[in-house]
């Protein structure tokens, strides 16, 4: 054998898996066609919260006055702005070749196949194809934005994440299609440069994932910096025939046409399974993705898959985890399942958006009986001192036993409060526990302890 483990792609399942198996003394290969880091490093994660960034100081600097500050003549430099988020990719890209060549990796470039249940064959970029034996072989080939028939992708006038994240010039208007993470992160990067931005939705809340509360919330918070929202409205079609795309949407009081520059699709995701070997090797697929036990083992021995190929929640740090538990798993050890009924997830708009756990509806139609607790940043001195009084914190426990079943924050950095909470729910915390967990004050994570306290009659602050 060439290697103990193979692995086909090289986003946050991929790379982590391999340095997790080198680590624990398995000779690890890393299959790549294009940047190390995948997806998540060069065309989505960290060039996405770059953009958001710049954001979050344009709209610091156009509202200078409110801290005393006076500044003048402030504009965007898009193209500026666009090349910082490349260059944090890459210096991110780079990163991994350093990890890479620090533990012993080898990067063998070019597309993955599966040819045997212990060869994988690489073709480079010129078609010449080389295979590789390897005891182990792991795929990880993630996923890209999902086609819609009526919402095919041009690459200019209809775009995908990956095209928002380098256009050349600042569009005067924009429809983004879908309101999860990647939708409602590129209408407020757009919005806050100054594009005039629409948001259509088919379901009747934006972030139709979260808490109910949560949704409003951020919907109240994004019509106030004029973007135009419409909730339980389909894209029917595009015509691209003009300057502008002319946009039919179907709303629930009929259809209409609104013109916009450049309309983004943002309506999820498709795994990448075509030419890797699936159907030749006979991999099992359940509902277009990967079918695998709790340690990513598919139905042929010695093939593994994780990441966004396999059913649970697309995300960087879900796929991370996995291929951890999957190459621990092959060394021999004793890894605990990945507990997918605690996994956070974070929208990086502004106000931020962080949850982990049951929603409220959740907690109800799963037979609970719960108390919540909820404390408003408006009463938080660190909020208020900040100039971010958006948002709240809000916290489900089962009433019976005071687990936390849920937690749902908005505000200003709660997608680094949130971690308080998975921590908190991985041990068995109680609300009680948590209202008596000193927290330092003035700070934002302070409204978690109040909103416990909250849930049982106890908050201080409201």
């Amino acid at each position: 054998m060439d290697f103990d483990i193979i692995i086909i792609g090289s986003g946050p399942g991929g790379y982590v898996a391999a340095i997790r198996a080198s680590q624990l003394g398995m000779k690890t290969a890393v299959v790549e066609k294009a940047e190390l880091g995948g997806i998540c490093l060069n065309w989505g994660c960290i060039p996405t919260k770059s953009l958001l960034k710049s954001a979050q100081v344009f709209e610091y600097m156009q509202h200078a006055d409110d801290y005393g500050i006076k500044v003048e003549d402030v504009h965007v430099d898009f193209d500026k702005v666009i090349a910082r988020s490349r260059g944090v990719a890459d210096g991110m890209s780079k990163g991994i070749q350093f990890l890479f060549k620090k533990n012993n990796i080898v990067h063998l470039q070019g597309f993955g196949k599966i040819v045997t249940e212990n060869t994988v064959e690489v073709k480079d970029d010129e078609g010449i194809a080389k295979t590789y034996k390897s005891k182990h072989i792991i795929l990880a080939t993630g996923a890209r934005s999902r086609q819609l028939p009526n919402l095919v992708q041009d690459g200019k006038k209809i775009i995908g994440y990956r095209e928002a994240l380098t256009l050349e010039k600042l569009p005067k208007s924009m429809i983004v299609v879908g309101s999860g993470a990647i939708g409602t992160e590129f209408a407020f990067f757009y919005n806050a440069m100054g594009s005039d931005v629409t948001i259509v939705e088919f379901l009747p809340n934006m972030v139709p994932l979260e808490d109910e509360e949560v949704s409003k919330t951020l919907a109240r918070s994004f019509k106030k910096k004029k973007i135009k929202i419409m909730l339980e409205s389909s894209v029917e079609s595009v015509d691209t025939s003009g300057e502008d795309c002319k946009v039919t949407i179907k709303t629930k009081k009929g259809e209409e046409v609104i013109e916009a520059e450049i309309v983004l699709s943002a309506v999820g995701i498709t795994p990448n399974l075509e030419g890797i070997g699936i159907e030749e090797m006979g991999i099992e697929l359940e509902k277009g993705k990967v079918k695998v036990d709790e340690y990513y083992r598919t139905n042929i021995e010695g093939i593994y898959a994780i990441g966004d190929i396999v059913h649970g929640p697309a995300l960087a740090h879900v796929a991370s985890a996995e291929g951890i538990a999957c190459v621990e798993k092959i060394a021999g050890h004793h890894p605990q399942p990945v507990d997918y009924n605690n996994i956070p997830g974070c929208t990086y708009t502004n106000p931020e958006v962080a949850s982990v756990g049951m929603t409220e509806k959740q907690a109800i139609d799963a037979g609970y009986e719960i108390k919540i607790g909820k404390f408003p940043f408006t009463a938080s001195g660190k909020a208020s001192a900040a100039g971010a009084k958006d948002g709240f914190v809000k916290l489900i426990f089962d009433a019976k036993y005071g687990e936390l079943l849920g937690g749902h924050l908005i505000g200003a950095n709660v997608t680094e409060m949130i971690a308080e909470l998975v921590v908190a729910r991985k041990l068995e915390t109680t609300g009680l526990e948590l209202i008596k967990s000193i927290h330092p004050h003035p700070t934002m994570s302070e409204a978690i302890m109040e909103a416990a306290a909250a849930a049982y009659g106890e908050v201080i602050h409201i």
